[in-house]
């Protein structure tokens, strides 16, 4: 599981570190600017051109010393410096002293198109306002240069909390990420402008891992590979899939195949009569279940260890009467629930229910059902996608997975993961339907994870995981949702062939 920190909680981290620990700050800039230069010189030979530019604060300094490491190796190496001398901090104005002292040559204007290698080092993870004035113009002719752009933290112009663009933003082509990734960094639409990232271990750790941030990594999923030889088809859980309504059997089909592909081992479709042979035909290995009689239900829950309430559902009579049902039946069972579209939308409505929810409920909201949820516009949880996600999970008292381009996932004790795992061609229909099976199919193996956000923030990744594959395989044009299922099975294969290596 890797850290991912907002930028307030770096700036506490390096502040420990400096004053705690005692590691003299100037060091943590030298090792910063030696990972810059490192991965300059991995992709560019001496006698490419490279000019790094450096604003007022500790990033500018950052950037002067890697300028002057690279003009020590050989590079023809030079720095132009941006902003009010007087606004330079008290390590950057060191670095640029020592830079003069070693013979590095300034420019006081520049030609952006003359350099094969640019350095970005205007701005850190400490901006919060627009952009304004000359930096704009510079950041524009960086942009529009042919060079290959190396952003020391973060690329300038990209919120580190948010991934907000702060008016005007660098693209870079590679960014060095200090010490941790940061929210900004993983979060659309800063993500776009960060190129390839790599994390550079500058000696700042957390010892109290105060952090609240995670993502998750391949080897997290790797508990789901274990199989019991004698096991059976019970033992690898028992799903429940509640939607269907008349008309609406797909997604509760999608649902069922995507805990099959992720592992379940048996399947239990709560559907309408209408689609008893609908389902029959596309998913024979489910049971079919068409009475919804308050016996007949809770032997349905009494049959599962894990239930999806949601995907073909429809907000009509009938949805409101299997919700209003089922929740009170799976809050007193304490089995882990997931509750996905119309489900989430009945919820908004009656949100009496609140109280059946608890830290054993999964919710798989859109951001257009997030909207319904939470009462905030869509634009405003785009421009907070961490605050609305944690807010949503404390009020509701359950898990949230707040579906995104990076979507992410809160827990009530304020817990979060981002996932960067996926990509556009998820964007079809069905493909959060398959995502609700996948994390009943991981709730399953609950014991194994520790808690149901865990599990929650493995789903959501085997998913875009599967994406991925899907999208190698078909393209991000023409992938559809079950080629996503296919793919977190292949996955999963993937995983457990590299168990037997």
């Amino acid at each position: 599981m890797k850290t991912i920190l907002s930028g307030t909680l770096m700036k506490e981290l390096d502040r420990h570190t400096i004053e705690d620990i005692g590691i003299p700050s100037c060091v943590l800039m030298e090792r910063a600017a030696l990972s810059a230069a490192e991965e300059i010189r991995r992709r560019f030979s001496p006698e490419k051109k490279i000019l790094s530019v450096c604003g007022t604060g500790n990033n500018g300094g950052d950037g002067a010393a890697a300028a002057r490491i690279l003009y020590g190796m050989g590079y023809d190496a030079r720095v132009l410096l941006l902003g009010n001398p007087d606004h330079r901090t008290e390590e950057t104005a060191r670095q640029i002293r020592i830079a003069e002292n070693m013979g590095v040559p300034f420019v006081a204007e520049a030609d952006f198109s003359a350099y094969d290698v640019i350095v970005d080092a205007i701005f850190g993870i400490g901006l919060s306002r627009p952009i304004e004035g000359n930096y704009v113009d510079v950041i524009g002719q960086i942009n529009d240069s042919p060079a290959f752009v190396v952003s020391i933290d973060i690329p300038s112009g990209v919120h580190a909390d948010t991934g907000q663009i702060l008016g005007t933003a660098v693209c870079a082509d590679l960014t060095v990420c200090i010490a941790f990734l940061k929210a900004g960094e993983c979060l659309y639409p800063g993500r776009l402008y960060c190129g390839e990232t790599i994390v550079s271990d500058i000696g700042v750790y957390d010892p109290e891992d105060k952090t609240c941030l995670h993502s998750m990594e391949e080897e997290d999923l790797l508990f789901l590979t274990r199989r019991e030889a004698w096991g059976n088809k019970a033992t690898f859980g028992k799903i429940g899939v509640a939607g269907g309504s008349p008309g609406m059997c797909g997604a509760a089909v999608l649902s069922g195949i995507g805990a099959f592909k992720a592992g379940a081992g048996m399947l239990s479709l709560l559907a309408a009569e209408e689609n008893r042979q609908a389902v029959n035909c596309l998913l024979p290995e489910a049971m079919t279940r068409c009475g919804e009689s308050e016996e007949e239900l809770r032997a349905f829950v009494d049959w599962c260890d894990t239930v999806v309430i949601g995907p073909g559902l429809g907000r009509g009579e009938r949805g409101e009467r299997l919700m209003k049902s089922l929740l009170p039946m799976l809050h007193a069972s304490g089995k882990p629930f997931v509750l996905d579209a119309d489900a989430v939308n009945l919820l908004a409505v009656h949100t009496e229910w609140k109280h059946y929810l608890s830290e054993k409920a999964v919710l798989t909201p859109h951001l257009g059902e997030m909207s319904r949820l939470s009462g905030l516009p869509v634009s405003a949880i785009q421009e907070d996608p961490i605050g609305s996600a944690v807010s949503q999970a404390s009020d509701w008292g359950c898990i949230i997975v707040q579906k995104d381009a990076c979507t992410v996932i809160a827990c009530p004790d304020g817990s979060v993961w981002l996932n960067r795992s996926g990509n556009d061609g998820m964007a079809t229909a069905g493909s959060g339907d398959v995502l609700s099976g996948i994390c009943a199919a991981i709730l399953c193996r609950n014991s194994e994870t520790g808690d149901t956000g865990t599990a929650a923030a493995g789903a959501v990744f085997l998913h875009g995981l599967g994406g991925d594959l899907a999208a190698e395989k078909y393209g991000r044009h023409g992938m559809t949702a079950r080629n996503i299922a296919e793919g977190a099975a292949e996955k999963l294969k993937e995983l457990w062939n590299s168990t037997e290596e």
